[in-house]
C-alpha cells in the first residue's frame, strides 16, 4: 500500500506531547464501517484493535446507529445528569431482563462516570465505605485506570510515575502464573494475612481483572479465580472484578468471570457497554453493599442518554437469544488460535509465548522491541494492531466480535506477514 504523507501540523504544533496512539499510526482517519476504517486520503485499513476494546460491534453499527439516529431525530434527552429518563429506564430494563436474570446476578446498577476509571474509583471508595478500611489488594501487571485511585491499583512503573504523589493504601499480590507455576497460588498473600507481623493493613478488596489486557494478555485460570473467590470470603474482602475491556462478550460469555463460576461482590465496567464507542460506564454490586447516601458519589456526565439509546440496542440485537454471540466469538477464537500457531511454529526462536480466550489475544516476543516494530509494519500492510505488556513485548489482537471469518482470515495473513519481514 502507498501511504502520502498526511498533514499533521496542527496535532503536531498544537495538541499536547501526551498523544499516543497517533504516533504509531500516522495518518488522519476520516470514515469508518464495521472491521475498517479509512483515512482522508482513501487508504484502507482492517481494525484489530477496535478502539482498545470499546467498539465490540464494529464502527458505525447500522442498528445502533439507526436507534441512535431515531432518538436523536425526536429530540431525545441528551443530558440529563441521573435524571430518569425514558432512555434509562429502556437501558435498566434491558441490561435486568437480558444480562442479569439470565445469569441470577442481583446486582444494583450505579452510573458512576462516563468513562472506565470513573467506574474503578467508585467500586474503590464503596468497597472501602462498606468495610470501613483503606487497603486494596490488586494484582501484578494490573491496569485499572489513569485518574488517582486507579493508579493506586495499577502496576505499570511508567503510568504510575505519571502521579506525580505517592500513590498510596494499594499493595499489590501475583497474579496467576506470576511465579511460572513454582509457588503454590496465594501462598504469599494469605501468609501475610494471618501473620500479624507482616505489616499489611486488613484489606477492604482485592481488585482483579481475569485477563490482564493492556497488562500483556495475561489469563487467569478459572481455577485460580475460584481459589480467589474463596480466600476473599474466607478473609472477609469484598471481590472486585474489573471487567472494562473484557467484558460485553470479549472473552465469550457477556462477563468474563462466568466461566469460573463465581460472582464478584462489585463489578466494573465500560467501554463497550455502549456499543457504539460513546461513553458510558456502570459499577454493579450486590444489593447488601449499597449503603451510598443520596450524591454521595457523581458526577455531570453520568446520564449520557445516547449511550443508554445504543447500550440498548446492542444487547437486544446481540444478547437476546442467550448464547449466539459467545459461540461465534469462541468461534472466531480458535481461528485465531490456529493462525498464532502457525506463526509461532514458523518463529519459533522469536516467539516466546501466544496467549489468549475469545476474541483477545496475544504474541510475546523475546526482542521486546519486535512487537512495536511488528505493529508498525503492519500500519503500513493496511492492519492496526497495538502493543501491551510492561515493555510493550507484546502484540495485542483486539478485533470486533463482529469480524468475518474472510476479514479476520485476512487480517492474521497481514499479521505474519508482518512478523516475517520485521527482524
Amino acid at each position: 500500500m502507498t501511504i502520502t504523507q498526511p498533514d499533521l501540523s496542527v496535532f503536531e504544533t498544537l495538541e499536547s506531547e501526551v498523544r499516543s496512539y497517533c504516533r504509531g499510526w500516522p495518518t488522519v482517519f476520516d470514515r469508518a464501517l464495521g472491521s475498517r476504517m479509512y483515512d482522508e486520503d482513501g487508504h484502507e485499513y482492517l481494525d484489530f484493535f477496535a478502539g482498545a476494546g470499546s467498539l465490540n460491534y464494529g464502527h458505525n453499527n447500522a442498528v445502533l446507529k439507526r436507534a441512535l439516529i431515531d432518538y436523536l431525530e425526536r429530540d431525545g434527552v441528551t443530558h440529563g445528569l441521573d435524571m430518569s429518563t425514558t432512555a434509562k429506564r429502556r437501558f435498566l430494563e434491558t441490561f435486568q431482563n437480558l444480562v442479569l436474570r439470565p445469569r441470577d446476578l442481583p446486582y444494583k446498577v450505579m452510573f458512576p462516570g462516563p468513562t472506565g476509571t470513573n467506574a474503578v474509583e467508585s467500586a474503590l471508595k464503596l468497597a472501602r465505605k462498606v468495610k470501613g478500611r483503606e487497603a486494596i489488594v490488586s494484582f501484578t501487571n494490573a491496569f485499572h485506570g489513569m485518574s488517582l485511585g486507579s493508579l493506586a491499583v495499577t502496576g505499570n512503573a511508567f503510568k504510575r510515575a505519571g502521579a506525580g504523589i505517592p500513590l498510596v493504601h494499594g499493595t499489590p499480590m501475583p497474579f496467576d502464573n506470576y511465579f511460572d507455576g513454582k509457588v503454590e497460588d496465594f501462598l504469599w498473600f494469605e501468609r501475610l494475612l494471618e501473620d500479624q507481623g507482616s505489616g499489611l493493613n486488613q484489606p477492604a478488596a482485592v481488585i482483579v481483572e481475569t485477563v490482564q489486557g493492556e497488562g500483556g494478555i495475561n489469563v487467569a485460570r478459572p481455577e485460580w479465580l475460584r481459589a480467589l473467590a474463596d480466600l476473599c470470603e474466607r478473609q472477609d474482602m469484598l471481590l472486585i472484578v474489573d471487567d472494562i475491556q473484557m467484558g460485553c462478550g470479549r472473552t465469550g460469555a457477556f462477563f468474563s468471570f462466568e466461566e469460573a463460576g463465581i460472582t464478584p461482590d462489585i463489578v466494573t465496567v465500560s467501554k463497550s457497554i455502549s456499543g457504539y464507542g460513546l461513553p458510558m460506564s456502570l459499577c454493579l454490586f450486590k444489593p447488601e453493599l449499597d449503603v451510598w447516601e443520596p450524591g454521595e458519589h457523581n458526577g455531570t456526565f453520568r446520564g449520557n442518554n445516547p449511550a443508554f439509546v445504543t447500550a440498548t440496542a446492542a444487547l437486544e440485537t446481540y444478547w437476546a437469544d442467550g448464547s449466539a454471540m459467545e459461540k461465534q466469538t469462541r468461534a472466531r477464537g480458535e481461528q485465531i488460535e490456529q493462525q498464532l500457531i502457525s506463526i509461532t511454529e514458523e518463529n519459533l526462536a522469536d516467539i516466546r509465548e501466544y496467549r489468549g480466550r475469545g476474541l483477545v489475544w496475544g504474541m510475546e516476543f523475546h526482542d521486546k522491541e519486535r512487537a512495536t516494530r511488528i505493529a508498525r509494519r503492519a500500519f503500513e500492510l493496511g492492519l492496526l494492531i497495538e502493543t501491551s505488556g510492561p515493555e510493550s513485548e507484546v502484540v495485542k489482537l483486539l478485533p470486533a466480535l463482529t469480524i468475518t471469518p474472510d476479514e479476520l482470515d485476512e487480517g492474521l495473513k497481514i499479521l505474519a506477514r508482518a512478523v516475517r519481514e520485521t527482524v
